[in-house]
């Protein structure tokens, strides 16, 4: 690319020269080691009835488990940092009066209220004592509880003093004959040295240690709030607006005349002074009174909250100083809370338009903005303006130097002190510096707004140092590496790297989501891009995004520990050097962020467009951001820690519309949605004390809640449960113990072990019930299948002794008499009286035929039925043996048992030949048996033609039993039928449902 035909003009080293001249003239120096505004140093919160607080508050006390307590005529409060809670009951015991004035916690977790109207409540492990007026305790008004330091309570009350030893009963008042009047007492303290203080009606008194006497002190009139200072000085008010030095005993030089100051002091636990005045709470240092700034070095104003700055009330009555830290004041119309800034605004008398700072070799940091000189600052104010620049950008070289770039002009810093300027060319003029850079040959690069990225050799400026490669967009930083190389951000998204007149970009193609890229940083081997959507760094050429929920990052700093701090559009972000490493180590990890804003004290955010960067580091170490109009600086040594892991309560439990509180709670039966309050007493952050929680029995893992402070849980079944709860501070420090309640959740009847057991009952019930239906159909219908057989059978029956066996009676009859005819030596008389005898067989057995068909509906017991039988069939030879109790079978398996049997007899009787028949009966628990044995003559095989064995075999299958033949010639014959007893009974013992079922198939399939 062609050169821009750019020349400086020759007016312009004449008016370098005049510039140099005008800057190197010194400008009065600032005042050092002024105290800082109060609100650059404190982070203020006021809260008034609109967030819940009371009005008037005039005690507070902190008990052990954090819970600060608040006492005002309008009753008595606590407040965990985000909800004031007016308590008519404590610990579950109702207040004798909610108008409260006096207030006190003692180690031991006592709380101590003293009322309007008389009396003290003690409230400790659930139980409460009142301390009544007139019995010991002076009656009238409590306006003081405190205690001693061997444990004695004392009472300061409108009509005396009062105390309460260690282990009595009741409290004690002090008789006028200790030298202490019995008027209006207004305040006790115990100083260092273990004296005893009284601030009385008419004047103070004291009294050493083990002493009975009380003396006056000085000077002799009415004071209140008293307050030691850390030199042992102690300080008294009048009420008013006036401060007195107390001594022991009149001094001869000074006068009793106080001291402008206000109605009360206090010390905090550093020292400072902090002034209760009518209208503003003011702090001092050092000597404290007497100097019209307070020691501070500034205007009073500047030390004092008040209306003007957001004081929740005028007339600050009192102060207190809390665990961590904080100072809590008590007004007219509220509360205000006063926490050390972890980042501290500079302190200017006029605001600033759009800054920026660099940190310099020589250990100092220079300040410019759009409208002011530069100047050199530190973390107490400006020490020295330096020159009146208009600074847009600024740059600190490898070597040292310091640039700073403006509109149609940029500053170079000699090594003398002086500032050199370098005017632009005239078509450049009006453009402002974005960024500035020297690369490797001592160039400068020159980013100018709008209309791009120049390389400048001495006078001449050429457009992207005529590398055709860089894109005309808008740049917005530079920075140079290791290797001088020089690296460019441009919006869009994208990134150039220059290496001579090599260029490189990285842009979408390589992963690069930034949006427009407004801060770099060279950090050894690896280069960090901050942009509108977030941080990533470029290594070996490969691009990596940082996975964390940052916005708008437009400054960066890592410093020589390894922490890496971002400035952007939430603030400002701490990444520690352990996490650094394990990012770098592990692309993709979700970030552990420490993250600092308003709450802070950072006033704005980073800004977007210019002047960037928006962070520099000085080389004290001490980190400074810019926001639109202010200047802030963290020392990132030095940054206060709240070490105090929180104390965890929970609240209260809610179902129904009910609330519940203890360790252990029962709810209501049928309870199955469940809301459950927890708390975690951290008074400095509240916004930023994160919890966790599960429910034993329903979570696996503990569940993040965030700064969520309630817990919900539906469809929970009855049972047992435990909730767990635990709490981090501002800093991460976790209260593992947590707090936990035992939650039981009561069934219903229908939910209880008893109704699922009466439920299987009745389903068994029912199934029963069905099996029974179903048995009684199987058996009215077997019923009625074995009536039809048997009417069937009947008619047969009928039909053969009508029909067959009448003709063949008649046949017989007829052969009968044709033989009797025959002569008795006829030849043919023998064979017929041998057909005639075959003829009589046949017809005896179709009467048998006909006697079986016609059997009745109500069978002989099996036994004695083929005992009959086989008496007809083998009389004298039949030896019968039943052994068990006889019992009913079910009638299709007895018929079936029954004409296997009698096939059998009728086959010992037909063609055995024996001379003794043996029938064994056996009714077993298992298995009915029958045994049908002979001494015959036997056999090898079954004859053909004969299917007498085989039929008995299938009938024996049909109905699930075995039939087994053994037989050999000359041994005689055995058949054993075997069936399961419970195939064969009618009464068997019930079986298993699933068997009754199979029973009542089998059933049917037998049908």
């Amino acid at each position: 690319m062609s050169c821009f035909p750019f020349k400086a003009p020759a007016w312009s080293h004449r008016a370098a020269f005049m510039l140099v001249l005008v800057l190197h003239v010194c400008l009065p120096r600032v005042a050092l080691g002024a105290l800082a505004p109060l609100l650059s140093d404190f982070n203020h919160t006021a809260w008034g009835p609109q967030q819940g607080a009371p009005n008037d508050v005039v005690q507070f006390a902190q008990t052990p488990d954090g819970w600060l307590w608040l006492a005002s005529p309008n009753g008595l409060y606590r407040f965990d940092g985000v909800r004031f809670e007016r308590m008519d009951s404590v610990q579950g015991q109702r207040l004798h009066s909610t108008n409260v004035m006096g207030l006190l916690a003692t180690p031991d977790g006592t709380l101590w209220i003293g009322h309007r109207f008389g009396g003290v409540s003690q409230v400790q492990d659930g139980r409460l004592r009142f301390h009544r007026p007139g019995e010991g305790l002076p009656r009238g008004s409590i306006f003081d509880i405190v205690r001693g330091p061997d444990g004695t309570i004392w009472a300061a009350t409108a009509e005396g003093l009062a105390s309460l030893a260690p282990g009595a009963a009741r409290f004690a008042a002090v008789p006028a004959d200790t030298g202490l009047p019995q008027a209006r007492i207004y305040q006790v303290m115990f100083t260092r040295d273990g004296r005893q203080w009284v601030a009385a009606e008419g004047g103070l008194y004291h009294r050493a240690a083990g002493a009975r006497q009380y003396l006056r002190a000085w000077p002799h009139r009415t004071l209140m709030a008293m307050a030691e200072a850390p030199d042992g000085t102690l300080w008294a008010s009048d009420g008013i607006d006036r401060h007195y030095r107390v001594g022991i005993g009149a001094p001869v030089d000074q006068p009793a005349h106080g001291i402008p100051g206000g109605t009360g002091m206090h010390f905090d636990r550093d020292g400072t002074m902090w002034v209760l005045k009518r209208h503003a709470l003011e702090r001092r240092v050092a000597p404290y009174l007497g100097q019209p700034d307070g020691g501070a070095g500034r205007p009073q104003a500047a030390q004092q909250l008040g209306q003007a700055n957001g004081i929740s009330g005028p007339l600050p009555q009192m102060w207190f100083q809390d665990r961590e830290g904080n100072i809590w004041i008590g007004t007219s119309a509220g509360i205000d809370r006063l926490r050390p800034n972890r980042v501290h605004s500079l302190a200017l008398e006029a605001a600033l338009d759009h800054p920026t700072v660099i940190g310099t070799a020589d250990g100092s940091v220079l300040l410019g903005d759009n409208a002011g000189p530069v100047r050199t600052i530190d973390a107490e104010g400006v020490r020295q303006t330096v020159g009146p620049m208009h600074v847009k950008a600024s740059y600190r070289a490898p070597d040292g130097a310091i640039w700073l770039g403006g509109v149609g002009m940029h500053w170079r810093r000699e090594a003398d002190g002086r500032w050199r300027a370098f005017p632009h060319p005239a078509a450049l003029a009006r453009y402002a510096t974005h960024a500035l850079s020297v690369d490797r040959d001592g160039r400068m690069w020159v980013a100018l707004q709008t209309i791009g990225l120049f390389r400048v050799d001495d006078t001449e400026w050429q457009r992207n140092g005529g590398l055709a490669d860089l894109p005309a967009d808008l740049v917005m930083a530079l920075a140079r590496d290791a290797a001088e190389r020089t690296w460019v951000g441009y919006v869009g998204g994208r990134i150039a790297c220059i290496d001579r007149d090599r260029v490189r970009m990285f842009g979408a193609a390589d992963g690069i989501g930034l949006g427009n890229v407004q801060s770099l940083l060279v950090d050894g081997p690896r280069v960090w891009a901050g942009g509108e959507h977030g941080v990533g760094y470029i290594e070996d050429g490969r691009w990596t995004a940082l996975a964390a929920p940052l916005r708008g990052v437009s400054g960066m700093v890592r410093t020589p520990d390894g922490d890496l701090w971002l400035h952007g559009a939430d603030g400002i972000t701490r990444i520690a050097a352990a996490e650094v490493e394990r990012i770098l180590r592990a692309p993709g990890r979700i970030a552990t962020l420490e993250q600092f804003n308003a709450l802070d004290g950072l006033r704005g955010s980073a800004e977007q467009l210019r002047p960037i960067p928006t962070l520099a580091r000085a080389a004290d170490g001490r980190l400074w951001f810019t926001t639109a109009s202010e200047v802030a600086s963290i020392d990132p040594r030095r940054i206060p820690r709240n070490r105090l892991a929180p104390t965890v309560q929970i609240v209260g439990l809610q179902a129904h519309g009910r609330t519940y509180a203890g360790a252990q709670v029962e709810l209501p039966t049928g309870t199955g949605a469940l809301q459950i309050a927890y708390t975690a007493l951290s008074l400095s952050m509240p916004e930023r004390v994160r919890f966790r929680y599960r429910l034993h029995g329903v979570d696996d893992t503990w569940h993040d809640a965030g700064t969520r402070r309630e817990a919900f849980y539906t469809n929970l079944a009855p049972g047992t449960y435990r909730f767990d709860v635990s709490a981090a501070n501002e800093d991460g420090v976790w209260n593992d113990a947590g707090a936990h309640v035992d939650i039981t959740l009561p069934p219903r009847f229908v939910q209880t072990k008893t109704f699922l057991a009466l439920l299987v009952a009745l389903g068994a019930l029912v199934l029963y019930g069905l099996y029974r239906m179903r048995v009684r159909h199987l058996s009215r219908r077997m019923d009625d299948l074995l009536h039809a057989r048997l009417v069937e059978r009947a008619r047969i029956a009928r039909g053969l002794h009508d029909t067959l066996l009448q003709s063949v009676q008649s046949m017989i009859m007829f052969f009968d008499l044709q033989a009797r005819c025959l002569p008795h030596d006829a030849e043919q008389r023998p064979q017929a009286e041998r057909l005639l005898a075959l003829a009589d067989r046949l017809m005896a057995e179709g009467r048998d035929c006909i006697h079986d068909l016609r059997a009745s509906a109500v069978p002989q017991e099996l036994g004695q039925a083929l005992r009959d039988y086989g008496d007809a069939m083998l009389p004298e030879r039949l030896a019968v043996t039943v052994s068990g109790r006889p019992r009913a079978l079910v009638p299709l398996v007895r018929d079936e048992l029954q004409t296997i049997a009698r096939e059998a007899l009728f086959n010992c009787a037909r063609h055995a030949g024996a001379g003794r028949v043996d029938l064994v009966l056996e009714y077993g628990r298992d298995t009915l048996r029958i045994v049908v044995r002979d001494d015959g003559c036997g056999m090898a095989r079954p004859r053909s033609g004969h299917y007498g064995l085989s039929v008995m075999q299938e009938r024996a299958a049909t109905i699930g039993a075995t039939c087994t033949l053994t037989s050999a010639p000359g041994q005689g014959t055995a058949v054993d039928l075997a069936i399961d007893a419970r195939r064969a009974y009618a009464d068997t013992e019930r079986p298993a449902l699933l068997q009754r079922l199979r029973r009542c198939v089998l059933s049917f399939r037998l049908q």
